[in-house]
C-alpha cells in the first residue's frame, strides 16, 4: 500500500478525508470543465460549418443570383444583396464568384474582382465543400456551394464565419460552464466539509496512527482478559464481546448487533447488563453457571452511550462455598447438640448426686430413645450418610430454634441422584423454610420424600406467611434471585435448586402448603438410575 504524503499523515483522519475529498472534487470539476470546453469548441465549429453551408445553399438557389449572373454587371445587383444576407445571417462573408474564381461580391469592396483565396474541393462537380482556411479576413470556417443552371455549374457561392467570431461565442459558453462548475465545486467542498465534521466527531479528531494503535491495544486487551466483557449501546444492543463472555453466556456467533434481551439470558442478568440494576458484583444464574456481574454506564462528553458489563465465573467457588455453608451449619448443629447433651448430662449427674438413681436412669433412657427414634427416622428415609447427616443437623437446628421439623417418606434406593445434588436441594429448601417461619407464631416445617427408581419427589412446606402472586411469578424465573447481605453466602438458594432440577430433567413448582405457608415441590428424573 503506497504511503500517504507527509502533509496527510500528520493530520487527523477527518482532515485527511476532507483534503482527499476536496482534491477529488476539484479534479472531477477541472476534468469536467476541460471535457465540456472541448465539446463546446467542437460543437461551435460544427454549428458554424452547418450555418455556413445552409446560407451558401440558400444563396446559390436564389433566383436573384441567377438573374444577376445572366446580366452584364452581376456585382451591381449582388453586392448590396449579399451584404444584407451577411448581416441577417450573422456570417462574416458571402462571396459569389465566377467559374474562374473571380469575386463578384465581398465585405471588403476592394477585394471584388480578385481571385477567391481558398479551395473549391468538389464544388465544380456539383457537391458541397467545407474547410477551415485563412483567407483575406483571417482564419475562417467556410463552405463552397455551386450555383446550378440546369445540370451546369455556372458560378460558386462561398459563405464563411471567422474563427475569431466562433471563439467569442465559445468563450461565452465556457464562461457559463465555469460558473456552473464553480457552483458544483462549492457544493462539493461544502458536502465534504460537513462529512469531515461528522467524521471528526466520530473519530474524536484522532489520526490514523492513534486509531490503529488504539484498535490494536484494545483488541489485545479485550481478548486477553480472563473476565467476560460485554459492551452495549444505548439501545441495549451488543457492540463488542470478548471470547470469555461468549463462553460464559454461550452466545451465538452473530451476537454483534443483536439486542441483549433477545439472547435468552436470565431476566435479572439482562436488567443488570442494561444498567437497570447497576450494582457491583451481583450474583446471577446463567444456564449451568453462577456469574458475578458488574455493570456500569459508559459515558462520553457527559452523555450515556451504553453500558459496560463484566462477568466472572463463580460456579466452582459458589459450589465450594455452598458445601462450606452446609459444613458450617452441620458444625452449628453439632454445637447445639453438644450444648444440649451437656445440659442433659449435668441433669443426670445432679440426680445421681441427690441419690435419685432411678429417676436419672429414666431421664437418660427417655432422651436416648428420642434421639434414637429421630436417627432411625432419618436413616430410614435416606440411605446416604451425607444426606442423613444433613437432615440430622437440620433437626438439631430446628430443635434449637423452636421449630417443629417433620421428615416423612423416604428416598428410594438407587435413585441415581448424587448426594451432592441432594444436599444442595434439601439444604437450600429447608434453609428457606426455616427463614420463612422465623417470625411465625406457629413454627413447623415438613419434608416429604417419595418416588421410585426413575423418579424422586421432594416436598418442603412451611407454616410461614407464604408467597404472593407477584413473588410466585418470579421466584422460579430463570436466574431470578433475591439480594442477600454481603458475606452470608446466601441469595442463590432457589436458583441452585432450579439448576439441580434442570440438570436431572426435573421441575420445580411453588404452591400453598397445608400448613398455610409456601410449599416447593421438586421432581427429579435421573438419567440412568441404578
Amino acid at each position: 500500500m503506497p504511503r500517504l504524503p507527509r502533509l496527510l499523515r500528520d493530520r487527523s483522519v477527518a482532515r485527511q478525508v476532507l483534503l482527499l475529498q476536496v482534491a477529488i472534487v476539484l479534479l472531477l470539476v477541472v476534468t469536467a470543465i476541460a471535457l465540456a470546453a472541448y465539446d463546446a469548441r467542437r460543437d461551435a465549429r460544427s454549428r458554424a460549418t452547418e450555418r455556413a453551408v445552409a446560407v451558401a445553399q440558400t444563396v446559390a438557389d436564389s433566383p436573384t443570383v441567377r438573374e444577376a449572373l445572366a446580366g452584364k454587371d452581376p456585382t451591381a445587383l449582388l453586392q448590396p444583396w449579399t451584404e444584407e444576407v451577411r448581416r441577417d445571417t450573422d456570417t462574416d462573408f458571402v462571396v459569389v464568384m465566377s467559374l474562374n474564381r473571380r469575386r463578384y461580391t465581398h465585405p471588403d469592396p476592394s477585394q471584388i474582382g480578385h481571385r477567391f483565396a481558398g479551395d473549391l474541393g468538389d464544388a465544380p462537380r456539383g457537391d458541397v465543400f467545407t474547410q477551415e482556411y485563412a483567407g483575406s479576413l483571417g482564419p475562417s470556417v467556410r463552405s463552397v456551394v455551386p450555383v446550378m443552371n440546369g445540370d451546369r455549374v455556372v458560378a460558386y457561392v462561398s459563405v464563411g464565419i471567422t474563427v475569431s467570431d466562433i471563439n467569442r461565442g465559445l468563450r461565452r459558453d465556457i464562461t457559463a460552464i465555469v460558473l456552473w462548475a464553480g457552483a458544483v465545486l462549492l457544493a462539493g467542498i461544502l458536502g465534504a466539509a460537513l462529512l469531515g465534521r461528522r467524521l471528526r466527531r466520530i473519530t474524536h479528531g484522532l489520526g490514523e496512527k492513534e486509531l490503529a494503535r488504539m484498535y490494536e491495544y484494545y483488541s489485545a486487551v479485550l481478548h486477553s482478559v480472563r473476565e467476560g466483557l460485554l459492551l452495549l449501546d444505548g439501545d441495549g444492543r451488543v457492540q463488542l464481546v470478548n471470547d470469555e463472555a461468549r463462553r460464559l453466556l454461550a452466545l451465538p456467533d452473530d451476537v454483534i448487533g443483536r439486542a441483549v434481551a433477545d439472547l435468552e439470558l436470565a431476566p435479572g442478568l439482562v436488567a443488570a447488563a442494561r444498567g437497570e440494576t447497576a450494582e457491583a458484583d451481583e450474583l446471577y444464574l446463567a444456564g449451568e453457571r453462577i456469574l458475578v456481574v458488574s455493570s456500569a454506564p459508559a459515558r462520553w462528553d457527559g452523555k450515556d452511550v451504553g453500558s459496560v458489563v463484566t462477568l466472572r465465573d463463580h460456579t466452582e467457588l459458589r459450589s465450594v462455598t455452598g458445601e462450606l455453608e452446609i459444613v458450617r451449619r452441620l458444625t452449628e448443629s453439632l454445637r447445639s447438640q453438644n450444648h444440649e447433651s451437656a445440659n442433659r448430662l449435668h441433669t443426670v449427674v445432679s440426680l445421681i448426686e441427690l441419690g435419685r438413681s432411678d429417676e436419672a436412669v429414666e431421664f437418660a433412657t427417655a432422651e436416648l430413645q428420642v434421639a434414637q427414634v429421630l436417627a432411625d427416622q432419618v436413616v430410614a428415609a435416606v440411605d446416604d450418610p451425607v444426606v442423613a447427616a444433613l437432615l440430622l443437623g437440620k433437626s438439631a437446628e430446628a430443635a434449637e430454634q423452636g421449630i417443629e421439623f417433620v421428615i416423612a417418606g423416604e428416598v428410594p434406593a438407587g435413585s441415581g441422584i448424587p448426594p451432592r445434588d441432594l444436599v444442595t436441594l434439601l439444604g437450600n429448601l429447608v434453609d428457606n423454610a426455616f427463614d420463612a417461619v422465623a417470625d411465625a407464631d406457629q413454627r413447623r416445617v415438613e419434608v416429604r420424600l417419595s418416588g421410585e427408581p426413575a423418579r424422586l419427589e421432594v416436598r418442603v412446606g412451611d407454616s410461614g406467611p407464604g408467597l404472593d402472586d407477584a413473588a410466585v411469578a418470579h421466584v422460579l424465573e430463570r436466574g431470578w434471585t433475591t439480594k442477600a447481605a454481603p458475606g452470608t453466602g446466601r441469595g442463590l438458594g432457589l436458583a441452585l435448586v432450579v439448576q439441580v432440577a434442570r440438570r436431572h430433567g426435573g421441575t420445580v413448582e411453588v404452591g400453598r402448603s397445608t400448613l398455610g405457608g409456601a410449599e416447593f415441590t421438586v421432581v427429579l428424573h435421573p438419567a440412568d438410575p441404578a
